[in-house]
């Protein structure tokens, strides 16, 4: 099975608002080659805990072949109702999430967010891109509802 990481973040601007997320899929291969893959999206109108929620959910579906998975994020949210917490709202997208993660072996782990974690930053930065290409795509009315 192989091992992957995924740093995943999720940006709003506003709550609700317009937001981004991003993954980085990092596998190093048997020659110790270190390879690389980094997905964003982003949403017109949506709240952050739904964007770090959307980032762990499209890393876990990027993989393609069950893996040992160390996925890093600086949502104890997302930590909590993927590993059996107590939801409140965001059930759709944490039944996705829990059943994508039961395709893999994952181990979740938290890190502590605007600290200098390369990869972490380094998502953090893309979700806040992706959410300010969002907000300059609303129309004048989704401006207007902020």
């Amino acid at each position: 099975m192989k091992a992957v990481s995924l740093f995943t973040d999720g940006s709003c601007q506003g709550n609700p608002g317009p937001g981004g997320w991003a993954v980085l899929i990092v596998f190093v291969d048997a020659r110790g080659t270190r390879h690389e893959r980094l997905l964003t999206g982003s949403v017109p109108r949506t709240t952050n805990n739904r964007m770090e929620l959307t980032a762990a959910l499209e890393g876990l579906l990027a993989l393609k072949e069950p893996c040992q998975v160390q996925l890093h994020t600086d949502s104890t949210y997302v930590i909590t109702v993927a590993t059996g917490g107590r939801v409140r709202t965001n059930d759709d997208l944490v039944a996705r999430l829990r059943a994508a993660a039961a395709s893999h072996q994952v181990t979740w782990l938290h890190v502590s967010g605007h600290t200098g974690h390369p990869e972490n930053e380094r998502v953090n930065r893309a979700a806040q891109r992706a959410a300010a290409a969002a907000r300059a795509q609303s129309t004048p009315s989704e401006a207007h509802q902020r």
